[in-house]
């Protein structure tokens, strides 16, 4: 499939068609009208922001399974004491 370049835009950009919520493209085309740009630069900004936040939690994902691995035989007094939290050492029980 041949991918064609828009005017002065040097990413690549394929066509096609999609199916979305009435409301939400209302809005998407009430902000192009408020920001003078196209539906399709509302609707492309909207999906990457939107990849980028999903892309964003699914590494904050890993990093707290990988915390939880890495102190999985701490108890949770060493546990505040390691994240700075108990700064003074806990009485004895």
């Amino acid at each position: 499939m041949r991918r064609q370049l828009h005017r002065g835009d040097r990413s690549p950009k394929r066509r096609t068609t999609l199916t979305l919520p009435a409301d939400a493209l209302s809005d998407a085309e009430r902000i192009a009208r408020s920001r003078n740009v196209t539906l399709s630069t509302i609707i492309a900004e909207a999906l990457t922001d939107g990849l980028q936040l999903r892309a964003a939690a699914k590494r904050g994902e890993q990093v707290l399974r990988a915390y939880e691995q890495a102190f999985a035989g701490f108890s949770a007094e060493e546990l505040m004491v390691l994240d700075g939290i108990a700064l003074h050492p806990l009485p004895a029980r």
